[in-house]
């Protein structure tokens, strides 16, 4: 963080100092709320979550070099007490983003933002100095948490942004105004919480408000909804996608034998050649949204498809593809699910095992509402239209919808199977893997799918796992 005494971090957050014997010592470390991230210089912000009180834990960061505790009440050690610890975070991180010299951006959508937040940061790294939310840190913590890792040297700060309900999106732009905002699309993830699409639209939309005339609204051509946000911008509008009227455009796009994208880039500047070594050709709107963002930021073409065809996937869980000794491949997407990003992860499995045994290890797509039987049944039928060699439906009743579906669509019988739970899938796959086959992992996180991919590649471990 850019170094402030405690004296300046009070009157920001407009607390009061306890137990302070020099208010002129700065904090020159991260802000962190885990004690176990503390370093010497670090600020430490105690918050009051359902099992841990991170008050209890102010002499042990201070012990371990914290200058101060954040905290909403005195501790016994050097602390700034405000009435809100989270009001305070965001307050901090606005006067510090206000401060720096690096340009922030924003992007949103219903799927694919932390995969394209880890390629604008890549693409820009190379560039110069860059600061990114790590993994989906993007909610009213994590955000400010982030932006608070910026130093004078940071020249932009790229920053993920989640919404579960209209307002989420305004308050987090008005932490962190960014100058450029992206969003990437509009689906069904979190309509259960939302009410439909265009209520979701709303909310994203909410990103590209705020921006200043001399910014840039960053939007997929291809996605009308988002195509209809641009009115709600006073900045410059730069579309992206495969549509002949994006600004910034794919061209022949094709996969690889591995399932890894290849594309001809055009933007205002040029064009290139880009191969991707991410998997899927999902991954083609990302980078197009991130070459949109780099071209507006002074990157040349040439630049951009250099940058983009040596970036690899930075979050742990989003298509990670590792083969085992015995040429058995797992492609670990268990972070998270919604309709949309389970069809994509679906498409790279079938052209990933062209010529292979595939599976699709699937569980519960959470809060789809009243659509979530639909979309359960529809993920199971495409399943079969993609020729998937077998469904293993992991779970209750979302995951018997799953199985249903794919019944009712191919009648494959032997080909789909509906297991209770994650531990009857990874004996069920001990039993029946072979070499060569390639078996797909994902479902909302809350099922816990990514104990199947860790137990698999435990399984296969008579070596030394080779990662691609």
């Amino acid at each position: 963080m850019i170094a402030l005494s405690l004296a300046e971090i009070a009157a920001v957050v407009g607390g009061q100092t306890h137990d302070i014997p020099d208010p002129s010592v700065q904090v020159t470390g991260p802000v962190v709320r885990d004690s176990r991230e503390v370093v010497p210089g670090s600020l430490f912000a105690a918050f009051v979550g359902e099992r841990v009180d991170g008050h209890d834990f102010a002499p042990q960061v201070v012990e371990a070099g914290a200058v101060a505790v954040l905290a909403s009440r005195p501790v016994g050690v050097p602390a700034i007490v405000v009435e809100d610890v989270q009001n305070a975070l965001g307050a901090l991180a606005r006067h510090v983003v206000g401060k720096l010299g690096a340009t922030l951006v924003a992007l949103t959508g219903s799927a694919g933002k932390t995969s394209t937040k880890d390629l604008i940061a890549q693409v820009l790294s190379d560039k110069a100095p860059t600061v990114f939310t790590p993994g989906s840190f993007n909610n009213e913590i994590g955000l400010p948490l982030t932006a608070l890792t910026a130093t004078e040297e940071t020249r932009f700060l790229v920053l993920e942004m989640g919404a579960r309900g209209i307002g989420h999106i305004r308050y987090l732009t008005g932490l962190t105004p960014p100058r450029i905002g992206v969003v990437l699309n509009v689906g069904t993830a979190h309509i259960g919480e939302f009410g439909g699409r265009e209520q979701i639209a709303q909310a994203k939309g909410e990103i590209i408000e705020g921006l200043p005339e001399d910014g840039a609204a960053v939007l997929n051509a291809d996605d009308p909804l988002v195509r209809a946000m641009a009115p709600r911008t006073k900045a410059k509008v730069v579309l992206f996608g495969e549509s002949a009227e994006a600004d910034v455009r794919a061209e022949n796009v094709r996969l690889t034998d591995t399932g890894q994208p290849s594309f001809r880039l055009h933007t205002p500047s040029g064009a290139a050649d880009v191969t991707m070594r991410l998997y899927g050709e999902h991954h083609v709107s990302n980078a197009l949204a991130a070459a949109a963002v780099a071209h507006e930021l002074g990157m040349s073409a040439e630049e951009i498809a250099t940058a983009l065809s040596g970036a690899g996937s930075l979050s742990r869980w989003r298509m990670e593809v590792t083969e085992r000794p015995d040429g058995v491949t797992i492609v670990n997407d268990a972070y998270n699910a919604n309709p949309e990003s389970v069809r994509a992860a679906l498409r790279a499995l079938a052209a990933m095992g062209k010529g292979r045994r595939t599976w699709a290890v699937l569980g519960k797509m959470a809060e789809l509402g009243d659509e979530a039987l639909a979309e359960h049944d529809a993920v199971g039928r495409l399943a079969v239209r993609l020729n998937v060699s077998k469904l293993v439906a992991v779970g209750g009743i979302e995951a018997s919808w799953l199985q249903l579906g794919a019944y009712n669509e191919g009648s494959w019988g032997e080909e789909s199977v509906h297991v209770s739970d994650a531990q009857a899938a990874i004996d069920l796959l001990r039993s029946e893997l072979r070499p060569g086959d390639v078996v797909l992992v994902k479902a909302s996180r809350s099922v816990g799918l990514e104990g199947v991919a860790a137990a698999l590649l435990e399984t296969g471990a008579e070596g030394e796992v080779a990662a691609r």
